[in-house]
């Protein structure tokens, strides 16, 4: 995707993994809600940003392509990307500014069914006019793990699930957040 910059907020060093072109920043502390909001914060003056969880593997350029594309954007506030658990995979801001992305997401408890269905009223108590992007499934499970990977097939995300050689029906959780 054309980006005029590509920041990656992370708890850690990055690895090999990484392409080149992004520039790395640590995450602040605290819950979801706090770092989500210092992230936007760090959108430089004027242009939109639009964070996008780690989690969603199955995601491709082509599903923010038109959305995102500059004949897109007028009148369009913000971006919303639903998940199928009930949390989010994306949020965007035309103008983002600390004060509101604390606004939207401070207080928001995190990692809830109802998680999205609280960002999406603060949006529209904030009056702004939101583009809903498609439901995605985050990996929160072995399950979804199994699904993202039946979805996206030839990504580097099924490559390596493959290579888990999980049985199919396996639970448990990948520890990431909603």
């Amino acid at each position: 995707m054309p980006a005029g910059r590509r920041l990656l907020v992370l708890d850690g060093t990055p690895g090999s993994w990484l392409p080149p072109g992004w520039e790395v920043l640590p995450q602040v502390g605290g819950g979801l809600d706090a770092r989500l909001a210092a992230a936007f914060a760090l959108a430089p003056p004027g242009a939109p940003a639009l964070l996008v969880g780690m989690d969603t593997p199955q995601l491709a350029a082509a599903v923010l392509a038109q959305a995102l594309s500059p004949a897109e954007r007028p009148g369009v506030d913000a971006w919303f990307g639903p998940a199928t658990d009930g949390g989010f995979w994306a949020l965007g801001l035309a103008r983002p500014s600390a004060e509101l992305a604390h606004r939207l997401l401070a207080g928001v408890p995190m990692s809830e069914p109802t998680t999205g269905a609280a960002v999406l009223e603060r949006l529209a108590s904030a009056g702004l006019t939101v583009r809903q992007l498609p439901e995605l499934t985050d990996v929160d499970t072995a399950e979804d793990g199994e699904q993202v990977a039946r979805l996206a097939p030839d990504g580097r995300f099924a490559a390596r699930w493959r290579e888990l050689e999980l049985p199919s029906g396996v639970t448990g959780t990948t520890g990431a957040a909603r």
